[in-house]
């Protein structure tokens, strides 16, 4: 191991107390079944999401299943919002397997000490909104308002995820390959829009029992600003 990896390692596994307070640091993974460099990401992905600090969700894109092999996660709707992230960006194509650290820091989903790298900067970062999510009943109640000053207009995303599954791929690029997915994102749903000045509070009357996670992002697919976790 390198000594730089030591070192990400260390500062990792050093990092949770104080980020748990202010919530942990959302990593998407933008991959699909069919995509023959996707697996690295995948198990990087698996590493990550062991850390409380980070929030690391698997968004399983439909582009690739012309290959062969139908990606049984993958919703068209994921590959929408990783094109308007490349609008956002400006850039003109996408890709897998590609990570997104906090909605503004893109890069290829296998890079494991670029990734580490930024999460710690996040980590490092102060929080800009104060975020709390609890279970009321069968549903949840969230409250939001901004640490000091407002922040940009803003989305509130609710994610329904499940743990994890393995699966076999039987055609395609991975043909022949067991692999394990983690923190497989099922839907994810805009629950409200927020001016990112005043305190706002949302009701959620009923969810199905699972895991999820409440991300508040500003409009554009620009910055997240606060994420928090909660099973049902």
């Amino acid at each position: 191991m390198s000594r730089l990896n030591l070192f990400i390692g260390a500062a990792l596994l050093m990092a949770p107390v104080a980020v748990e307070a202010d919530g942990p640091v959302v990593v998407e993974l933008f991959t699909s079944q069919g995509c023959s460099s996707c697996p690295p990401a995948d198990r990087l992905l698996a590493e990550l999401s062991t850390h409380d600090y980070v929030l690391a969700l698997a968004l399983h894109v439909d582009y690739w299943d012309y290959m062969g092999w139908k990606d049984i996660f993958a919703q068209p709707a994921f590959s929408e919002r990783q094109r308007n992230y490349a609008r956002a960006w400006r850039e003109r194509s996408v890709y897998t397997p590609q990570m997104v650290v906090q909605g503004v820091s893109y890069m290829v989903g296998s890079r494991a000490d670029e990734i580490k790298r930024k999460i710690m900067q996040f980590e490092d970062s102060p929080s800009l909104v104060n975020l709390s999510v609890e279970t009321v009943r069968d549903g949840a109640r969230i409250e939001m308002a901004p640490v000091d000053v407002a922040v940009a207009a803003s989305n509130v995303y609710l994610v329904r995820y499940s743990p994890g599954e393995e699966v076999m791929i039987e055609r395609g690029e991975n043909a022949g390959k067991t692999i394990l997915y983690v923190n497989i994102v099922e839907a994810w749903e805009t629950l409200d829009e927020w001016d990112g000045s005043g305190r706002l509070t949302l009701d959620v009357p009923q969810m199905e029992a699972g895991e999820y996670a409440v991300i508040v992002q500003e409009k554009g697919l620009g910055q997240i600003y606060a994420a928090r976790r909660l099973s049902h």
